[in-house]
């Protein structure tokens, strides 16, 4: 059996959701393709194939047979630039729409076209028809042949009705509003890619690599994995890397949604598509092109429609069975009123691309500006689920916590000052590998003091370090390293609070205690009240860490808590909320977490830049270690499944009001072809206001800067 092949293919011509349906049947109908999935956002059709049986020359005449157009690989897509202006296009096109809209109406009232009819010689008016409407009648007689009824196949049956009655003038309006119709539904397909489109334009087209000595400016797809990097100030990284050499400034923006940018030296790992600022940089490159954190965002984002929405589904099957219940209702206004006019105006009104769009385009817009503020979201289905989520289940370490030891108390006994315990303690943990050794030296480093070189390091598994400090032996260890020490009052105090302690001795004299815990992240408390305002007041900390540090860390933010969980635990918990009827959302750090994360309805991975298990595992990942972002993608979701309601609630009362109107006569063809091409506009009005989600709620903010500030001050006051 051959190996099976994925490749992809760029698709042009395509406007709405009817146009990728029809790409992918006749795809679909090729012996030897396995699977296909046609993506309007990114213009490309992904093909999982059997080469012996098919090859790409069959598929671009397949799709070219089926009115669209192959671009090769490295021909760019075209771009429209729409950034800006969008609202002054509305307004113009309002303004156009409106005044021909005007002289339609005065000109119908008045019996102006019926004069024209029938002064200008009815061939004149066929052959004025068909020029106009050539690119609609082409494609309706192109999917006649294969037996397809699309949307302008109604409104073509439309205009010859028109003709057949010697009203060729209102055939012609009715071919201007059809070709204003397909303006309309480009201009919005096109509005909605734009997120996507301006997402790939960030990433560079070339490097500058080091190569025998000589720095060379090559095509990223050249870059090899292990090669140098050279980046100048106030250039576009091209490759996920390793600093090695030099000092910048770089704005992750674009991958993490921070505004703050970081400083990068020699050791940090940076991103493909970031700024670096006020610095030059040598880059060791660990990933290329595709395989960057970037690209995967890019491509998740770009086939995010494959995870389509339930409510999207409920769409297509109704815009499938929508053109033939229309053509009943146009045959029984004809045999009912015997009025050829009323039965073409029900023919034209039906707006079906209309509620095709009503969700994806809605979909795309937030998925696309989600993208571009650290929200990688894998598809419209995820947003539907979020937005009735009622259950809200954390881990702990690395999600609610930062996922590192830090000394939050130094007790000293016997007279002693604490930073002359920190600094023993630092010293004998001086080349220990442990992180709590790690949160020592840091708490030393923070308050500047001085280490003293060791002598006779020893570590001691499970118990703790012994060295020879400036003569004397210090222990740094746990109560079984430093017998009777847990004794003390203060030990008991702050196990109680769920903190790890470390017991420090010289020469065998306890001379203090120091506390470390897994400290939690500052906006955790505000991110949780958001997220209980939002409707979510189920929430439960799930972690494998023992009872007494679980139940410290859940009264503190007040929510319930299971611990000494391993995986499988997790998932059995996720899988009996689910039995019990709850939308279950899992927030974990995408790692050990994975497997629950995959079981929930929807898994958000925490601090995803760069994590593959993460971006694999979790159906959202956030960019960035925020959990501000929690609630901001619950709001998102919400909204945008009001938006989409609003737009399938519009659009069907919109045709349900147009195909009465027009049944009973009170709606002539001329009007019913102006009233079709409303709807687009009206969805793609209210669809771009996702396209500027709202910012956390100003409470939110307040308490989350309060939170980081509240923070800096301890941090200044261990200075």
């Amino acid at each position: 059996m051959a190996k099976l092949q994925t490749v992809e293919i760029p698709v042009r011509g395509m406007d709405c959701a009817e146009c990728t349906q029809h790409v992918q049947h006749a795809i679909a109908a090729l012996p030897g393709v396995r699977s296909v999935d046609v993506f309007l956002s990114s213009e490309k059709a992904v093909v999982r194939l059997d080469p012996t049986k098919v090859d790409l020359p069959a598929i671009r005449t397949v799709i070219e047979g089926a009115g669209y157009s192959v671009s090769t690989p490295v021909e760019p897509a075209p771009t429209t630039s729409l950034g800006g202006f969008t609202r002054r296009i509305l307004t113009l096109f309002g303004i156009v729409f409106g005044a021909v809209l005007f002289i339609v109406v005065v000109g119908e009232w008045l019996g102006l076209f019926e004069t024209i009819s029938e002064r200008v010689p009815w061939p004149v008016g066929l052959a004025i028809v068909l020029i106009a409407g050539y690119p609609v009648f082409r494609n309706v007689a192109r999917a006649a042949i294969k037996m397809q009824i699309i949307s302008h196949t109604l409104m073509t049956v439309g205009v010859l009705a028109a003709l057949l009655v010697g009203q060729w003038a209102t055939a012609v309006v009715i071919v201007f509003f059809m070709r204003v119709g397909d303006y309309a539904e480009s201009f919005t397909t096109e509005r909605a890619r734009r997120a996507v489109r301006d997402l790939t334009a960030m990433a560079p087209q070339t490097a500058r690599v080091e190569r025998d000595g000589q720095e060379q400016e090559v095509p990223v797809a050249q870059v090899q994995v292990g090669e140098t990097v050279i980046v100048r100030p106030g250039e576009i990284i091209p490759v996920d890397g390793e600093v090695m050499s030099g000092h910048a400034t770089v704005d992750q923006a674009t991958i993490t949604g921070e505004p703050m940018p970081i400083e990068a030296g020699p050791g940090t790992k940076v991103f493909a598509a970031t700024l670096a600022r006020l610095g030059r940089l040598h880059v060791r490159a660990a990933r290329v092109g595709q395989d960057t954190t970037f690209g995967r965002v890019v491509k998740m984002v770009e086939e995010a429609e494959a995870h389509r929405a339930d409510v999207q589904r409920v769409a297509d099957k109704f815009s499938a069975y929508f053109l033939p219940v229309v053509a009943g209702i146009a045959a029984l206004t004809f045999l009912i009123s015997r009025n050829p006019l009323a039965t073409a105006a029900v023919l034209v009104v039906a707006c079906s691309c209309s509620l095709a769009l009503a969700t994806p385009i809605a979909m795309l817009a937030s998925i696309g500006a989600g993208a571009k503020r650290g929200l990688l979201i894998k598809g419209g289905k995820y947003l539907e689920v979020l937005a009735r989520a009622d259950v809200l289940l954390i881990d702990k370490t690395g999600t609610l916590t930062l996922g590192r030891p830090q000394i939050t108390d130094v007790v000293p006994f016997n007279g002693r000052s604490e930073s002359e315990l920190l600094s023993l303690a630092a010293s004998a943990e001086r080349y220990s590998e442990h992180p709590l050794a790690e949160a020592v030296r840091d708490a030393a480093r923070r308050r500047h003091l001085s280490l003293s070189e060791q002598k006779r390091f020893e570590a001691i598994p499970g118990l703790g370090v012994r060295a020879r400090v400036d003569g004397a032996v210090i222990a740094v260890g746990n109560q079984r390293l430093i017998p009777g020490a847990s004794s003390i009052p203060i030990a008991t105090e702050l196990e109680a609070q769920g903190k790890t302690l470390l017991f420090v001795a010289r020469d065998n004299e306890l001379i203090g205690v120091i506390g470390a815990a897994d400290t939690l992240r500052p906006e955790v408390p505000a991110a949780l009240a958001e997220v209980r305002a939002l409707g979510v007041d189920q929430i439960e900390l799930l972690t494998g860490d023992n009872e007494r540090t679980a139940s410290a860390l859940a009264e503190r933010l007040g929510v319930r808590y299971r611990a000494n969980l391993l995986p499988e635990d997790k998932i059995s918990i996720v899988k009996d909320y689910q039995t019990k009827g709850h939308t279950v959302v899992m927030v974990g750090d995408g790692v050990n977490d994975a497997p629950a994360l995959a079981q929930a309805d929807v898994g958000i991975a925490m601090g995803a830049a760069g994590t593959d298990v993460a971006i694999e595992a979790a159906h959202v990942a956030l960019m960035r270690e925020d959990w501000m972002l929690v609630p901001e993608v619950l709001r998102i979701a919400r909204r945008t499944m009001r938006v989409v309601k609003l737009n399938i609630g519009f659009t069907a009362a919109y045709n349900l009001i147009g195909l009465s109107l027009a049944a009973v006569g009170f709606l002539p063809p001329i009007l019913a072809a102006a009233a079709q091409s409303l709807p687009d506009l009206g969805i793609l009005a209210n669809s771009s206001r996702l396209l500027r989600q709202a910012s956390p709620s100003s409470s939110g903010r307040i308490i989350k800067d309060t939170a980081r500030a509240a923070q800096e001050e301890v941090d200044s006051s261990d200075d």
